[in-house]
């Protein structure tokens, strides 16, 4: 039996209720994890509120890590015993058992611990496609990121200050400004206190940045594209405050040629080698001191609702872990 957080209707964090399930044995290209720790991030709740559908009843969350305990028929890169993370699976992260296809799973390496592999694993990969991949940044350049105190803007505020990039970062609180400059971010705007764009302008002596990365969606928009400079950026990966719509190309045009892309994850990790490659540079940056992995707030997985109350309305730090074992 596994205990499982599961939802029957879409809402708020009341929805989510915590059950038993029998797990079958793995199938073929599956791989049976006992999970240690589970990632939580804001797109499991885009799935419990409705904003992205799944059929109902349905499980939660898509990383975590642990062991394997069981092997299905043809998997070959992995063994009982080994210790393995995945970020990409299908919904149902939420659960202290579960079978999982083997080409989302990957090895974690020595040094490496099960709540650290479960948070550099969605928010892990979501940083290297964003900063090495969609506009792969470059030292010497200054950038905007949202949300820089939160789960990916702590990796990505590290990451780039150890690439050489200055990183612009807004948040939401005096406590979460001072949070991010001490994890590396060079310059940060309290949006609920400051003009982002024209704070932006004035730290980039007029000119904008090259690139915006907004997880925020529908509230900073429109404030993204005013931080642009000629030909910039806007990646627009996710939606905290809503989907984006009523996107008019004339509006590009006008703010000088922008371009604007909506990437998902999917679409840069296509196979097992692709994420165990991604995967182990995040590793390396752990085990070389270039970043830290700052979990800031850890939650018995039956007290997930209590969790996602708590990121949903951004009362929380860098990354949350759910712990399978917990009580």
């Amino acid at each position: 039996m596994s205990g499982v957080v599961r939802f029957s209707r879409c809402g708020g964090p009341d929805v989510l209720e915590w059950a038993d399930e029998r797990v079958l044995p793995p199938g073929p290209g599956q791989v049976q994890i006992r999970q240690r720790a589970i990632g939580l991030n804001f797109i499991d709740i885009y799935f419990r509120n409705g904003l992205y559908p799944t059929a109902l009843p349905s499980g939660l969350g898509f990383e975590a890590a642990g062991e394997v305990t069981a092997l299905g028929e043809g998997v070959s890169h992995l063994q009982v015993g080994d210790r393995v993370a995945y970020g990409l699976g299908p919904l149902g992260a939420y659960a202290q058992v579960r079978n999982v296809p083997a080409r989302y799973v990957i090895r974690v390496p020595t040094g490496i611990s099960d709540e650290q592999a479960a948070v550099l694993m969605l928010k892990g990969l979501t940083a290297h496609y964003l900063l090495r991949q969609t506009y792969r940044v470059e030292a010497g350049q200054t950038i905007l990121f949202h949300a820089a105190a939160g789960g990916v803007g702590s990796l990505v505020c590290q990451w780039a200050k150890a690439l050489g990039v200055k990183v612009i970062g807004t948040a939401s609180s005096p406590q979460k400004v001072q949070y991010a400059l001490d994890l590396g971010a060079w310059a940060m705007i309290d949006y609920s206190r400051e003009p982002v764009a024209e704070r932006v302008r004035e730290l980039t002596g007029g000119q904008g940045v090259p690139v915006v990365y907004d997880g925020v969606g529908q509230a900073t928009w429109q404030t993204s594209l005013d931080c642009l400079q000629r030909r910039g950026l806007l990646v627009s990966f996710g939606n905290a405050s809503g989907p984006v719509s009523g996107v008019e190309l004339g509006v590009l045009a006008s703010k000088g040629s922008l371009y604007v892309t909506r990437p998902t994850i999917a679409d840069y990790f296509l196979n097992t080698d692709e994420i165990q490659r991604a995967a182990d540079e995040l590793f390396g940056l752990v085990l070389d001191g270039k970043i830290a992995v700052h979990i800031e707030q850890r939650f018995a997985l039956k007290d997930a609702a209590q969790a996602q109350a708590l990121l949903e309305t951004r009362k929380t730090l860098g990354a949350t872990v759910l712990l399978a074992d917990a009580d």
